[in-house]
């Protein structure tokens, strides 16, 4: 089962005992198109947000654009769920200033974007829509259901597609399928979170820069035992 492999791997980079991979992460809800890997990228990320307590407890959520993923941690560091995704149609990594002042409608093609960094988000109030999950407020990008909304767009079908490469579809915001959201996402952010989006074209050590950091400073280290060890 991916979930459970994905617990696994987790747990090697000090997520959760191995004894707590093989117990409650089994339950996570995957909902991945099925054969669909999660990149290594992803998983490292993950496991440095645990170790230096990056989201300071909260519950966090990863996501990769290119691969229209989305995977949500609770507080502890265990995997919650993983689904698919629909993004911002424009390929990009920045909001466009002003862009949270307009309408859907008014927003151009080309600023349709679902910008990629680390957000502090949750719950609140919007002006045409009621309460919903904040992403990126200042951008207004927040996270919710898909609804009919436009019937041309498919956008359930295009969640059902075993492919990525159809999931770029939405004016900036992230959507997720209905059941997916109530019961995963709903609960788990009820008193907000921490969500990693990871960048399209943007250089990932501008993203996070820390974590690339952390990361080159490991292998370097990892090189040096290696040597040691070969002597």
């Amino acid at each position: 089962m991916r979930v459970l492999a994905l617990a696994l791997a987790l747990a090697s980079f000090g997520v959760a005992s191995a004894k707590d991979a093989t117990a409650e992460p089994v339950r996570a809800v995957d909902q991945l198109p099925r054969g669909q890997k999660v990149a290594g990228t992803v998983i490292e990320l993950a496991g440095w947000v645990v170790a230096t307590r990056d989201s300071q407890g909260y519950p966090f959520a990863i996501m990769d654009k290119a691969a229209a993923q989305i995977l949500v941690f609770g507080g502890d560091g265990r995997l919650r769920g993983a689904a698919p995704g629909l993004f911002g149609s424009a390929i990009g990594d920045h909001s466009a200033p002003g862009i949270a002042g307009l309408a859907l409608r008014e927003i151009p093609g080309r600023d349709r974007t679902t910008p990629a960094g680390r957000f502090v988000g949750g719950f609140g109030p919007s002006i045409d829509a009621g309460r919903v999950l904040w992403v990126d407020y200042d951008s207004a990008v927040s996270m919710h259901p898909t609804a009919t909304g436009v019937p041309a767009e498919r956008r359930a079908e295009r969640l059902a597609s075993p492919s990525p490469d159809d999931n770029r579809v939405t004016h900036g915001c992230i959507n997720v399928a209905p059941d997916f959201y109530e019961g995963i996402i709903r609960p788990t952010f009820e008193r907000g979170g921490v969500f990693y989006i990871l960048p399209d074209t943007q250089p990932l050590a501008e993203t996070f820069p820390e974590f690339v950091q952390s990361r080159a400073t490991g292998q370097r280290n990892d090189g040096r035992s290696a040597r040691r060890d070969s002597r």
